[in-house]
């Protein structure tokens, strides 16, 4: 005879998803807790390990820092954890990686709730006590080698910005002057835009004059673009539009320089599979006009295989700067994480259910600022009209629940994609949509 299954509303029915809660444990017993500051770092140790007191304030110069790590070894320290608060922590764990502690870095969230009144002391003596039972764990940071590779494209990525601002800049003082560049031509910045812009710098004032410089290719004639260079040339705007100028060609240089840096990093890591045969580079968009992507895409691509075992930037929608900046923000050990369901949760691209009362009452992505998720949205969002799995499937979310959130899921699936392909080593294949559509 079949037992009756039980009801919602029944008593005592077993409830699946529980989690074995064990006793607090001593896990780390050579544990230490820092508290990192911009003048002073607070740290404990165990009691017992120093004579005098468990806890003791350093300074930040690098003499403390070793001060430091030779008093943590006094006190046979094994592992220490941090939080990651700023800029501060890197000179401490570098050096303290260096002298061969396991250094956990911690997110600020799992230590904020120490109990009684806030001091540095009583915090760094909350992070030791977390980390001797085990209760935090450690942020993900890339290898030594693409780590270094990262902190190049961040700059890299920070130098693009300062310079977009001077951009806008010298639209602004074209503006001031009713130069009305940005109606004559389609990019300011291209070769048209920035030949009219040195020449003005340069002191030539005859609108008829700035419209030879068009090139051929324009779509509006000399006579139009020469109507729209006729400006009032005032003295304080012709300053601040010089001044732009240099700053703009400043910032160029610099990227110049750092792409340079970037493709020795680049000749520097050893990679850990061969490429069997050169690629034949192919660009997704026949129309990109992006000043910004790398000088050589072709000797980068071949970069990346090298460094990743895959060809990441075959996947639809991920160009070569979006997988270079990928992998430099991931690495290629995926093994990190445990399940592919992790690995979409540190990007941000997994719904956090708030749960109560067997009821979701919320589901939304969690606030995040990965860089590696903010790349795979992108890459989304260059397929929303191509015509492969990703295209279809983000056309078909967004009937249902909104172009916002169709991206996030299309993200989620190209992640998915890139994971399985990192962690299995296995090439990518491209489905049309139309096959995709036959599959669902």
């Amino acid at each position: 005879m079949k037992a009756k299954k039980q009801g919602k509303g029944e008593s005592g029915r077993a409830v699946s998803g529980a989690v074995r809660l064990d006793t607090l444990e001593r896990i780390n017993l050579n544990a230490a807790g820092l508290d990192i500051g911009a003048e002073e770092i607070y740290a404990c140790v165990p009691d017992g390990r120093d004579a005098e007191a468990s806890v003791r304030v350093f300074g930040t110069y690098t003499t403390d820092l070793l001060a430091l790590a030779d008093w943590l070894a006094q006190c046979r320290i094994d592992t220490v954890a941090m939080e990651s608060t700023g800029v501060y922590w890197i000179p401490a764990f570098e050096i303290l990686e260096a002298r061969g502690f396991k250094v956990y870095l911690v997110n600020a969230r799992q230590v904020k709730n120490v109990s009684g009144r806030k001091t540095d002391v009583l915090d760094c003596q909350w992070i030791q006590q977390l980390h001797t039972y085990g209760l935090l764990s450690n942020s993900f940071r890339p290898e030594g080698e693409i780590c270094a590779l990262r902190a190049y494209l961040r700059h890299r990525s920070n130098l693009i910005r300062y310079r977009s601002g001077h951009v806008q800049h010298i639209q602004k003082a074209l503006q001031q002057m009713n130069v009305q560049l940005v109606q004559a031509v389609s990019d300011m910045t291209g070769a048209t835009g920035m030949r009219i812009i040195r020449a003005i710098v340069a002191g030539e004032r005859d609108p008829f004059h700035l419209a030879q410089l068009r090139n051929y290719r324009c779509k509006k004639d000399a006579a139009e673009i020469a109507k729209a260079l006729t400006g009032t040339w005032r003295s304080e705007h012709l300053f601040v539009l010089q001044q732009a100028l240099e700053l703009y060609d400043f910032y160029t240089a610099q990227i110049q320089a750092c792409d340079a840096e970037i493709e020795r990093t680049y000749a520097t890591i050893r990679p850990d599979w061969p490429v069997a045969q050169p690629l034949e580079f192919t660009r997704k968009k026949n129309h990109s006009h992006s000043k910004n992507r790398p000088p050589n895409e072709l000797a980068l691509r071949s970069h990346l295989l090298r460094i990743a075992g895959v060809d990441v930037p075959a996947v639809d929608g991920i160009s070569v700067s979006v997988a270079q900046t990928i992998l430099s923000e991931i690495g290629t050990d995926m093994s990190r994480w445990p399940t592919v369901k992790h690995f979409c949760s540190w990007l941000g691209l997994a719904p956090k259910n708030d749960i109560t009362g067997g009821k979701v009452i919320r589901s939304r992505t969690g606030k995040t600022k990965n860089r590696a998720g903010q790349a795979f949205r992108l890459a989304a969002s260059s397929v929303t009209r191509a015509d492969c799995a990703f295209g279809a499937f983000y056309r078909r979310k967004k009937s249902q629940i909104g172009p916002a959130q169709a991206i996030v899921a299309t993200a989620h699936m190209i992640a998915r994609v890139v994971y399985f392909m990192l962690k299995n080593q296995v090439p990518y294949e491209h489905i049309s949509a139309a096959s995709f559509d036959q599959q669902i």
